[in-house]
């Protein structure tokens, strides 16, 4: 019988958009994988990736105390009903109630911080209540993986993870043959295009970004502000629509909803900006590094880790609008042949620290440590039977 390995995520398009590779090389490795997320159109995808997919509804974005209990009970049968030799966690919720799941029933856990959010950009009583459970969630995993140096010195300075237990992953990775690069477009008259890939959230730098397209408008009306991603909706950090419609109709931006496929956009793209306040490895960037495009970014936690400075993008101050503008400026005064050398090592860059296959063997290893063949069947899995 194969080994059983569950991995949660808040949704299943997260799952499959970034963890699809790691599912191929789990069941090319012989595991049976089961993905245990809130159901979504790309359940069935995972389906046909060999992944059975396991329902879990989830509020995503809420932070009621009920409905947060029920999703542990939720987690504790499923668990329970699947009985995996090993649990994967990933965002705050399969993180915390996931993971307490696990561990009441013995099952082995890794978890992955991709990112701390809106919650740990500000100090409030939900910052402090999010921590605790953070450590009671976290103390007994057999691994926690972290996306940046910074994130797992908060955690550990904290006393939120043992040190021990820790580890550091490149971002999520990327598979460098979807990700390709595409030669700069350049034709006379064709405007000058930056790009924005991102939830449309504030702390994502989103007003940060139109302010600045206003202020550099004033001297280039013709360089064009493009927003990719989905909206906000249903998230109390979102951009309100009425706000995302008077700026389109001021000619400031355009808006292009979500995609499921960045890679024509980025190809058809001068520049990428991402003015966020904090991340863990901005996917965004490295899938624009991954196809030579420059970029743009805030010298903050997790940006800085996908760029560097003045060799393939450039760094601005967080949620200052006159920053990020004069970098704007900055990278329209380059040549053609300087943007495209920036372009060029942002992919080596790639190549180099963020190729998928460095987070797929480290997860491999980390799951052969602890997803022992049926011979060695975990004490709970023992318990059980005795009954």
């Amino acid at each position: 019988m194969k080994r059983k390995i569950v991995i949660s995520i808040n949704t299943a398009w997260n799952i499959y958009n970034f963890r699809a590779g790691l599912i191929q090389a789990m069941l090319g490795a012989g595991y049976e994988v089961i993905a245990l997320a809130p159901h979504d159109q790309y359940s069935a995808r995972l389906e046909e990736l060999g992944c059975k997919v396991v329902d879990i509804p989830m509020d995503n974005n809420g932070t009621h105390p009920g409905r947060d209990l029920l999703l542990l009970v939720r987690y504790y049968f499923a668990l329970r009903a699947l009985r995996p030799h090993a649990f994967l966690g990933y965002t705050v919720k399969p993180n915390v109630y996931g993971s307490l799941a696990a561990h009441a029933l013995g099952i082995p856990v890794v978890n992955n911080i991709a990112g701390l959010g809106a919650t740990f950009i500000r100090d409030s009583l939900v910052t402090k209540v999010v921590k605790a459970l953070y450590k009671a969630a976290l103390k007994r995993s057999h691994k926690v993986f972290f996306q940046n140096a910074d994130d797992l010195a908060l955690f550990t300075g904290a006393g939120l993870v043992p040190q021990a237990s820790t580890g550091l992953l490149p971002g999520s990775g990327l598979n460098l043959d979807h990700y390709v690069p595409a030669p700069l477009e350049v034709t006379a008259g064709r405007p000058f295009r930056f790009l924005l890939v991102a939830r449309m959230l504030k702390d994502k730098g989103i007003e940060e970004y139109v302010e600045a397209a206003r202020l550099v408008r004033a001297q280039h009306p013709a360089v064009e502000f493009h927003l990719l991603g989905a909206d906000g909706r249903n998230n109390p950090n979102g951009i309100p629509a009425a706000a995302m419609a008077a700026w389109v109709s001021e000619g400031l931006v355009t808006y292009h909803g979500k995609t499921e496929d960045v890679r024509p956009y980025l190809a058809a793209t001068d520049c990428v900006v991402l003015p966020s306040y904090r991340e863990g490895v901005p996917r965004s960037l490295l899938e624009a590094a991954a196809m030579a495009r420059p970029v743009i970014a805030t010298d903050v936690v997790g940006c800085r880790d996908a760029v560097q400075d003045k060799l393939t993008g450039m760094l601005c101050e967080v949620r200052s609008p006159a920053s990020l503008a004069d970098k704007m400026h900055a990278m329209l005064a380059l040549s053609s042949a300087e943007r495209a050398a920036m372009g060029a090592a942002g992919r080596s860059m790639v190549e180099e620290k963020f190729d998928e296959q460095i987070v797929i063997q480290k997860y491999l290893q980390a799951l052969n440590a602890v997803a022992k063949p049926l011979s060695a069947q975990p004490s709970w899995q023992t318990r059980s039977a005795k009954r």
